[in-house]
């Protein structure tokens, strides 16, 4: 089975970068599509940034769009999160998920997709 784990978290202020990292047990895109999600403080997990494994499409959420960039290296073992231009309401601990199951699905913004997921790592944007 494989396992995720996030890390590159910390506190910056506002307008910095960070980028997360999300390391594989094994190839990171084995099954159809692998993800970030992020849970603010007090509220719902949320989608952020989801990979394709067939094709490399992408998807983002509006939230994030133009700021944060989903990639994985080429050797498939790890997935990244380039978030720039950070603003306060990133605050949350960020997940990366994978959909180990080949199947397509008809959207890679809902959890209930994914199968297995990291422990988180906490993001925290001062203002």
């Amino acid at each position: 089975q494989v396992q995720l784990v996030e890390s590159g978290g910390g506190l910056v202020q506002t307008g910095d970068s960070l980028r997360l990292s999300c390391a594989a047990s094994g190839r990171t895109c084995r099954g159809y599509a692998m993800g970030w999600f992020r849970q603010p403080p007090g509220k719902e997990r949320e989608f952020v940034a989801a990979i394709r494994c067939t094709d490399g499409y992408t998807y983002y959420a509006d939230s994030v769009k133009g700021r944060y960039s989903i990639s994985g290296d080429n050797a498939g073992n790890t997935m990244y999160l380039q978030m720039n231009g950070l603003r306060p309401e990133d605050t949350a601990v960020y997940y990366c998920a994978a959909r180990t199951n080949l199947s397509p699905v008809p959207t890679m913004d809902r959890g209930r997709y994914y199968d297995t997921w990291g422990q988180g790592t906490q993001v925290t944007v001062s203002s």
